[in-house]
């Protein structure tokens, strides 16, 4: 089980079975720091197409920065929460190779392996770890009966789950190409902005002078506008805001991104949720509504927290890394969380006239 399997972007696994898997695992219910989650049982026996190689990642636990990670991909999963008190920001599942096998031109579906959480409950697994025990491992120690717990979630041990990767080290960008996970153009053009960037951000004047001339060529590489751009509203004073009421599914366009910029304050933020670069790249988009969010848990603590204002999710708009600072390219893929005043909803369309960034 400990053979590298140096998966690519499309290939097809197979999750192994239940007891496969208890087999690889710690009694934390982890594997080199890994926690498997509860809600991964479900896919034991199934088969999955890679849709990134996990060979690193973005810590946001400590000071936000890039981390390697060892022998990982990242299928076509997303964590529902349940068993974390509810929380909503469906956070892509890492797996690690030993728990799954490549499918020689397999193709999707169910095979064999075990049914879930159904089947077996609490039979003690070759390395002594039960379905019990990766239940458990969802709290910090000594939180099992808290009514308001510190969970442990593979987001929130991740600085466990990984080692330190410095930005310059140009191996990750070798792999991120040939892995499938990032094509020669887009890496091209990140390098770019990532030098510009690093020359213009010393000082806001010279920031704002570069950001003018960036938004002046950008048509060159067919890039956003300026995406490190700030608002102008006073910090400290409350930011506009609007409510929609939106609904999943229902079909919005994001406003501009100088429409955008009228709604935020200095700190880019608009009634404390910040506007994120990554963020910038689906400005004059159209997309549906996943969901509502008003809670999700500080990976930092483990704590749920709770959004004093709902926001929403929209379906396929996710942080790409493309103008983030010491981690580009993590296809860690998490959803941008977006207020409803930088939305507008849009009467149905049909789905192939969405645009997609």
């Amino acid at each position: 089980m400990n053979e590298q399997l140096r998966l690519k972007v499309g290939e097809w696994v197979e999750i192994r079975s239940k007891e496969e898997i208890l087999a690889t695992l710690d009694r934390n219910g982890q594997l080199e720091g890994m926690p498997f989650m509860p809600q991964m049982f479900q896919y034991c026996g199934k088969r999955l197409r890679v849709y990134k190689r996990a060979h690193k990642t973005c810590d946001t636990v400590y000071p936000i920065r890039g981390r390697r990670l060892s022998n990982g991909v990242h299928l076509e999963t997303r964590c529902d929460g349940q068993a974390y008190g509810g929380c909503q920001a469906s956070c892509l599942i890492f797996w690690k190779e030993a728990w799954m096998k490549r499918v020689d031109g397999g193709r999707a579906g169910r095979r064999g392996g075990g049914d879930g959480m159904s089947q077996q409950g609490g039979a003690e697994a070759r390395g002594g770890c039960s379905e019990q025990d990766v239940l458990a491992g969802t709290r910090q120690p000594g939180q099992q009966n808290e009514p308001d717990p510190a969970y442990r979630c593979q987001a929130t041990q991740l600085p466990e789950a990984t080692t330190a990767l410095n930005w310059w080290d140009f191996r990750q960008y070798i792999e991120d190409y040939l892995s499938g996970n990032v094509g020669i153009w887009t890496i091209l053009k990140g390098s770019v902005y990532s030098s510009y960037y690093g020359v213009c951000a010393r000082r806001v004047r010279l920031r704002r002078l570069m950001g003018r001339l960036y938004d002046t060529f950008r048509p060159l590489w067919r890039g956003t506008l300026f995406p490190r751009s700030s608002g102008t509203l006073p910090a400290g004073i409350p930011t506009p805001s609007c409510d929609l009421s939106l609904q999943p599914g229902e079909l919005v366009r994001v406003k501009s991104h100088r429409e955008i910029l009228r709604t935020l304050n200095t700190e880019n933020k608009n009634r404390g949720l910040f506007f994120d670069a990554e963020m910038v790249p689906y400005c004059g988009g159209t997309y549906r509504v996943l969901k509502r969010v008003d809670r999700i848990l500080d990976e930092k603590t483990g704590k749920m927290v709770r959004f004093k204002k709902q926001a929403v999710i929209l379906e396929g708009v996710i942080c790409q890394s493309r103008y983030s600072d010491c981690r580009m390219f993590c296809p860690r893929g998490i959803y941008s969380y977006w207020r409803e005043i930088w939305l507008e909803r849009i009467s149905a369309a049909p789905a192939e006239q969405q645009k997609r960034a």
